[in-house]
């Protein structure tokens, strides 16, 4: 290697000269960094130095790459298409959702097909013992879920531990301990671990089909409402487990012969997890009283466990401060998880944790620890209070996007996924689209919307979104951005529906209400009734033109077929909606459907105002209707309404009648006087 970068030095000097040496030595010659010296060649070939083999340079002949480098490199040239679903759903029409609650029955069916055939295959593995994928892909085998070893030894134990069989192990462990078989520190240590990650219970198998008894409660009281939220089942949101007086866990590290730092911080971490703060607090007091340090992950579950420990402010600081002190003086490295502990304590500290959480994070920087997005979601947390006396502290937030703007993220702590929930309610808050717009474009930025957490969580984040852009924008751009989330990303609620037609509304784009209203049937609205009588509000608040009153009438008649289909879904008519609806296709030129719909007033119990009835007048007279202005005088009459003789007086004057036509309607006058002045008397 030295000959060939000798010859290049030579060249390179015999072309440029001295001078051109020198350029070269100050690194302007194509990037390269040398030594200043006099000499013709200054790389380090020219005196090669003698170095072990250890320290050479291994040049390798070829990259190696990852798996998945080529897809994604493929994936970065590709935007995606808003006009398209989730890619999560099959490419058939009939299998896309189009509605919310579809969404979530398709998400729940997906997940209730994989734990079937995880049961399938978990429980009859003879079935599948033959394998006949080339290339063999084990993690698609039937998984080994029943021990091998039967006979009562150490290596049976260390099977059962291995297939986490918590009852067996236990049982196993016990009669290795009676017949005097010793049971080594490790192994003992690694049944301690079992038993605390799963609190002394079988851990719930994910391919169950029947559920428990503990599950079926669960669904009785808050797992059904978060299953109805669309929020997909978990084995922790099952089982509410609880550490118990005297578990095996206590009983086994109490006949344990010796305990060492492990056999401590397992106790410790499974004693805060389950709930028994106060015996974790006194455990890690017998590790100390042992001359013994407690693990990173110990010292972190302790701090975790800061706010259940202490009542007041200052005691749950100080008692983080000691114990981050403690971590110090046994010098054991906090990590990441450390400080995003101590800063999610800190936020049930009140004003007290402001100060300290600078500290915290300038310690991170003095570490050269990189926060994460928890990081910056516990720092929104501790800096703005919304429910405080005084103005809360919302330049954090700006600090924040500083922060973090241009960087792609990576998940390293549970909590990452609630940062851009939290910060997008604080811009909902703080009505402010362009910290909103800085906040979308770091969820956009590299995989950085993998941390937004599941589809519950997405709705939340794009709602919030959405209602700012409904709120502070304009309504083209908020039509833009509705065609951008709706429905790829994004099923609105009636909330947003509204927040979408009041944009309309303000704006004064009445003539999308018609659209807007086929998206509110495909999303599974049309059932809503505040919704529906929203819809009706602005179409019958005013008159617009005839062309445009046409569009309103067709769509009035199919809110009517979507009543009718939604009757049994308690969907009943308020004297509003009928008013509304019964003015739209009056105006667009439907009037048999409108005196219909006039004709319901009485079959709800309903009574239509003045300004209705004057209105249907009004048409009879444009239109030269006289049969039309009858009757509406005796559906007044019916009702026996203080208007009726109004319309009695205008249908007179302004209609030619025949002497019966006339008769008929004193008569229904006279009637309706005696009804309103018997009415009038009761009051009295």
């Amino acid at each position: 290697m030295a000959a060939p970068c000798v010859r290049l030095c030579r060249r390179l000097v015999g072309r440029s000269g001295p001078a051109g040496a020198q350029r070269l030595q100050r690194g302007g010659g194509g990037g390269a960094h040398w030594n200043y010296s006099t000499s013709p060649c200054h790389c380090q070939c020219a005196a090669p130095k003698q170095t072990d083999s250890a320290e050479e340079i291994v040049i390798p002949r070829k990259k190696t790459w990852d798996k998945l480098a080529v897809l994604q490199a493929l994936a970065a040239t590709v935007n995606r298409d808003h006009t398209a679903v989730h890619y999560r759903f099959q490419d058939d029409p009939y299998l896309i959702p189009r509605t919310s609650p579809e969404f979530r029955l398709y998400s729940l069916s997906q997940e209730s097909g994989r734990n079937a055939a995880k049961y399938i295959v978990n429980t009859y593995p003879h079935l599948f013992q033959k394998d006949i994928a080339e290339p063999s892909i084990p993690c698609l085998m039937p998984e080994q879920l029943e021990p091998l070893v039967n006979e009562v030894n150490v290596a049976a134990l260390k099977e059962r531990i291995q297939l986490r069989k918590v009852t067996a192990s236990v049982d196993l462990y016990d009669q290795l301990v009676q017949a005097g078989t010793p049971v080594s520190l490790d192994i003992t240590n690694t049944l301690l671990d079992l038993l605390c990650v799963y609190g002394d219970k079988e851990p719930p198998r994910e391919d169950q089909l029947e559920p428990r008894e503990a599950e079926a409660k669960g669904e009785e009281t808050g797992d059904l409402q978060k299953r109805q939220r669309g929020r997909p089942r978990k084995a922790s949101d099952l089982l509410s487990i609880t550490w118990r007086e005297n578990n095996n866990a206590e009983r086994i590290f109490s006949l344990m012969p010796e305990q060492n730092e492990h056999s401590f911080c397992t106790m410790i971490r499974g004693m805060i997890k389950y709930g028994a703060y106060t015996k974790a607090m006194n455990m890690y007091t017998d590790l100390l009283n042992n001359r013994m340090k407690a693990d990173v992950y110990t010292f972190n579950a302790l701090i975790s466990a800061v706010p259940e420990l202490r009542e007041m402010y200052n005691e749950k600081a100080d008692l983080i401060v000691e114990l981050l002190k403690q971590m110090a003086e046994q010098k054991v490295q906090p990590n990441l998880l450390t400080f995003n502990s101590a800063l999610k304590s800190l936020r049930k500290c009140g004003s007290i944790a402001k100060g300290l959480s600078l500290q915290i994070i300038n310690e991170m920087k003095y570490l050269n620890i990189e926060p994460s997005l928890a990081t910056f979601d516990h720092l929104l947390a501790i800096f703005y209070k919304p429910a405080a006396a005084n103005r809360p502290h919302t330049d954090i937030i700006f600090e924040v996007l500083d922060k973090i703007e241009g960087k792609h993220f990576e998940a390293q702590d549970p909590d990452d996924v609630n940062f851009f929930i939290s910060a997008m309610r604080l811009c909902f808050d703080l009505k402010d689209l362009d910290v909103a717009y800085r906040l979308h474009k770091v969820l956009e930025t590299g995989n950085n919307w993998m941390l937004l957490g599941d589809s519950y969580q997405q709705s939340i984040y794009y709602g919030r979104f959405f209602n700012i852009l409904c709120m502070m924008e304009s309504i083209d751009v908020v039509l833009k951005w509705y065609k951008a989330l709706i429905p790829s990303l994004y099923y609105p609620n009636v909330q947003g529906m509204k927040d979408l037609l009041q944009a309309l509304d303000t704006e004064n784009h009445l003539h999308l209400i018609p659209r807007v209203w086929k998206d509110i049937k495909q999303l599974g609205h049309s059932n809503k009734q505040d919704l529906v009588e929203e819809v009706l509000e602005l179409m019958g608040r005013d008159k617009h033109s005839p062309e445009l009153q046409v569009v309103f009438a067709d769509c009035a008649l199919d809110m009517k077929a979507a009543y009718k289909r939604d009757q049994f879904r308690n969907v009943t008519w308020t004297a509003t909606s009928l008013g509304n609806m019964t003015a739209v296709l009056l105006r667009g030129g439907r009037t048999q459907d409108a005196w219909g719909m006039l004709q319901l007033f009485k079959t709800n119990n309903r009574v239509p105002g003045k300004a209705l009835l004057d209105e249907f007048l009004d048409h009879a007279k444009e239109s030269c209707n006289k049969a039309l202005a009858l009757d509406l005088v005796k559906l007044a009459g019916a009702f026996s309404l203080p208007a009726t003789s109004e319309l009695f007086d205008r249908v007179m004057k302004d209609f030619e009648l025949t002497d019966e036509e006339k008769g008929s309607l004193e008569v229904l006058n006279a009637t309706s006087s005696d009804s309103s002045d018997s009415s009038d008397s009761d009051q009295e």
